[in-house]
């Protein structure tokens, strides 16, 4: 019974009932018909059907590409150590030496050595920037040996200042150690 009223009511408003199919392209002209409200070039599946595979090509070569450049890269060695293992051997001394003598400065940093700390500090860093400079200078020229020896005196200058402002502190230290010694006993 149920069922009749049904088919009675669907028979009752056929009419009304949008059946028909649109014909073939329809949605193609609705998207052209919508961009053009937007002033925006219509895009097709078709149009993205055929980009859609080469944009993938194009972003996996890109990809191979990248990783094969990172994989090839060999770290190549900076300073005195492009030279020759000899002269790598010599830029690990002199960094060995440089190191050893900035560890005493700084354990041997008072209130009355700080002054002098910071000076040898600022000069370390002056020989630091020439130093990479040289090793600029030393990629340029093709392993010079004029730079190679502006290097190595450039080590050496740096060691020189760091010892003499170990001496300097230690001759700080003793003339306040005599200092004291000579007021204790007045």
């Amino acid at each position: 019974m149920k069922d009749d009223k049904l088919h009675q009511l669907f028979k009752k408003h056929q009419h009304r009932f949008d059946v028909e199919v649109p014909s073939s392209g329809h949605e193609k002209r609705f998207l052209e018909k919508l961009a053009a409200q937007k002033n925006e070039p219509a895009v097709t599946k078709s149009t993205r059907n055929i980009f859609l595979p080469i944009i993938g090509i194009a972003a996996s070569l890109l990809l191979l590409v990248t990783l094969a450049f990172n994989f090839n890269k060999t770290q190549q060695p900076e300073g005195l150590a492009r030279v020759s293992p000899e002269m790598a051997e010599t830029q690990s001394f002199f960094a060995s030496v440089i190191s050893e003598e900035l560890e005493k400065i700084n354990n041997a940093r008072s209130p009355g050595t700080e002054v002098l700390i910071l000076d040898a500090l600022k000069r370390m860093e002056t020989l630091e920037k020439e130093y990479t400079l040289l090793k600029t200078d030393l990629t340029e020229s093709g392993n010079d040996k004029r730079v190679i020896h502006a290097m190595i005196d450039n080590f050496w200058n740096r060691i020189n200042v760091l010892k003499s402002v170990l001496e300097n502190i230690e001759t700080t230290k003793n003339l306040k150690q005599n200092n004291n010694e000579t007021s204790i006993t007045l």
